[in-house]
């Protein structure tokens, strides 16, 4: 068995708010809040690409290297692996953004001494590379992302927020915390199982 699972806002939580916040007023920029709950910098302020790449290299990116890990997904993961189930880490981190996206994600995996398998950085589409390499669950915060592995025959289980919380319908499967999203795994589990026995 083999599950993927997505680092930002999935296993961790990145404010960006606060930080891109701090950036703007620091830099006494003209940019206004535009969306508290966006999954992505470029849709929490009113600003362009450029802006939020200007903002990542001149010290953003601690808003993903300090993001806390959600609760219980160290524990969850944790027993996913002594289980015997492949756990690989999947992150869109970019290279423009991060550098050494692989990098900068396994040191934030092990300072949080969260257990995986593989680690694949810089994936622009999930689902393919799920479908790809024989990946059987997708564990994302991502509508898109989510809905790509489904297309794709691959099962997903959204990490429901308050971005996706009126979308969370069109995946499958979901949770608003890794306790919920542990029992969607289960879930999908035992039916791939009794798949297989059948």
């Amino acid at each position: 068995m083999k599950i993927a699972v997505d680092i930002d806002d999935t296993l961790n939580t990145v404010d960006r708010v606060r930080y891109a916040g701090e950036y703007i007023r620091r830099k006494n920029l003209p940019f206004r809040l535009k969306d508290e709950n966006a999954h992505a910098f470029a849709e929490v302020y009113d600003w362009a690409e450029e802006d939020v790449l200007e903002f990542i290299h001149d010290g953003g990116i601690t808003a993903f290297t300090d993001a806390p890990a959600r609760k219980g997904a160290k524990e969850i993961l944790t027993r996913w692996h002594e289980a015997g189930i492949e756990v690989i880490i999947v992150t869109s981190r970019m290279a423009s953004w991060f550098g050494n996206p692989e990098k900068v994600s396994r040191d934030w995996l092990e300072k949080r001494h969260i257990p995986y398998d593989a680690l694949a950085a810089d994936i622009a589409d999930k689902g393919a590379y799920c479908a790809a390499h024989g990946i059987d669950i997708l564990v994302d915060d991502s509508l898109e992302q989510c809905r790509s592995a489904q297309e794709k025959g691959v099962n997903a289980v959204l990490a429901v927020s308050r971005a996706t919380l009126e979308r969370a319908h069109e995946v499958r499967y979901g949770g608003a915390n890794w306790k919920q999203i542990d029992a969607a795994v289960a879930h999908i589990v035992g039916l791939l199982l009794r798949r297989q026995q059948a």
